[in-house]
This record gives C-alpha cells, structure tokens and sequence, in this order.
C-alpha cells in the first residue's frame, strides 16, 4: 500500500498499509498505526467510509474487466487482505485468472498466503517489491504473467504516495509501456480538490506519522494526466463512488478519491 525505501518491520512507526486496515476496520495494526487513524479521523470523519468506497471500486473495476476478457492482473500497492481481494473477484467470473501481488510492507508479506489461494485453474503470486522499482517488478511478474497478452495494471491508492507527480507519471508509463495493446489501467488516488480544506489537514496530520511523510493529494486533472497513454472508460475519472455504481446510494456516498479505468489502444 506504499512506496518508498525497503524498510525492516517497525510496529512503532505508522505504515500507510496498516493504517488503511484500521480505517477498514481491520485487526492486522499496531498502536502507532490506530494513532495516526484516529488523528486523520478527527480531520476528515469520511475517510473510513472512503476507504471503503476505494476496496468497492476495486471490485467493481476488477469484475468490469473480468468480464470484458482480461484473465491477467499486477496489483500494485495490495495492502492487508481484506474481504473481495482481486483475485477472488476475477476468479469469481473467471476461474482462469492470474494474478500477482506487489506490496512492500513486511506485515503484508506475513499475510501473503491469504492472498495465494488462487482456484486450480488459475495461479496468484506475491513480490516483496517497491513501485519505484518498477523493472524489477515486471522482471519478477513474468514469471506468472505472460506480457505478451492484455494485462491489468491495478495501482489503488498508491500514486499518492509518490509526491513527485514527475516521477509518478513516468512509473505509470513504464508499466503501460510493459503491457500490450488490449490491456488496462487501473488508478485511485487522493484527491485535494473534494473537501480541499479536511484533506489538506487529513494529509498533514497522516504525515506527522508516517516515516516518510510522503502522502500527497493531487487534483481530478492532474490524475487524469496518469491515463496519457490510454482510452478512458466512461464514465471517465470521477469520483470512485461514482465509478459504474451498483445503486444511486453507492454513487452518493462520501469519498476523498478519484477513480479511473483506460484500455491501452
């Protein structure tokens, strides 16, 4: 759920990982990471139900592909598993499905093997990898993917911890660049311009825990900008909520991210 420098376990320091499952709801996090929860809480009260809204996108994007024919995911930035993991909503429409885990959280790595129980017919991996080294990520991939047919890139709500939009952008275009035409892009991020004022002190306070203190958010032009080198799906970038939602309810609810799916031409 991060990227930065590779960094051995440290459970008195916050992890963006962790701290998303304590926002889920979850069990797998230490006191530093329910610390910084409960201050980025206290400045925007949504995020939970945002990061809800950010783990529904992600399976509704995945089943949305799943059924346009895409058989290959690389999810990069994975975070704890958590109920709806992509492999078991691919799998769910496409038991053949292949999928590779990238995250570089050492607690992740620790739940990995709930991440592998891929059906017979398919196969799941998992990469102790960072996303700035993206070369050794698709090195380490092929061994489960074949780059030579459509894969699924899936970065959710991990860009945002590159805070040199730069280098980001040049990230995502190397691993479109990887994939073959037929394939597809998967993005949500922060975004600093929905309730700019509570994400702005959201990020800041998330900041004061983190090692690297390197959350950024970015406005809905900028992360559109990730998709370049692709064909927007409508509805296009929006909000995730309102990503193709099952019910005008879920279109409502509160979010602090931009969503986006591109099909690589």
């Amino acid at each position: 759920m991060t990227a930065g420098g590779s960094r051995g376990f440290d459970a008195r320091v916050a992890h963006p990982a962790r701290v998303y499952d304590y926002w889920l709801g979850g069990k797998d996090n230490f006191e530093a990471d329910r610390i910084a929860g409960e201050a980025t809480i206290a400045a925007y009260p949504a995020i939970r139900a945002s990061a809800r809204a950010n783990r529904a996108f992600l399976a509704r994007s995945v089943r949305y592909l799943a059924e346009a024919g895409i058989r290959q995911f690389l999810d990069i930035g994975t975070g704890l598993p958590t109920a709806n993991n992509t492999h078991e909503v691919a799998q769910s429409v496409a038991p053949d499905s292949r999928i590779v885990y990238v995250d570089n959280d050492p607690l992740v790595l620790s739940h990995a093997r709930a991440l592998l129980t891929s059906s017979s017919e398919g196969a799941t991996a998992y990469l102790d990898a960072d996303l700035r080294d993206t070369d050794r990520i698709l090195k380490l991939a092929a061994g489960t993917l074949d780059f030579t047919q459509p894969v699924a890139i899936m970065l959710l709500a991990i860009l945002h911890y590159i805070p040199d939009t730069g280098e980001a952008q040049r990230i995502v275009a190397r691993l479109v660049d990887a994939v073959p035409s037929g394939s597809y892009l998967v993005i949500s991020h922060a975004a600093s311009d929905i309730s700019p004022e509570q994400m702005a002190e959201m990020i800041r306070r998330m900041n004061e825990h983190l090692a690297e203190g390197n959350h950024v958010g970015r406005t809905r032009d900028v992360v559109a900008r990730f998709f370049a080198d692709v064909d927007l799906v409508e509805p296009g970038v929006v909000k995730v909520t309102e990503w193709r939602p099952r019910s005008e309810l879920e279109a409502e609810g509160p979010t602090s991210l931009w969503g986006g799916v591109g099909r690589k031409p």
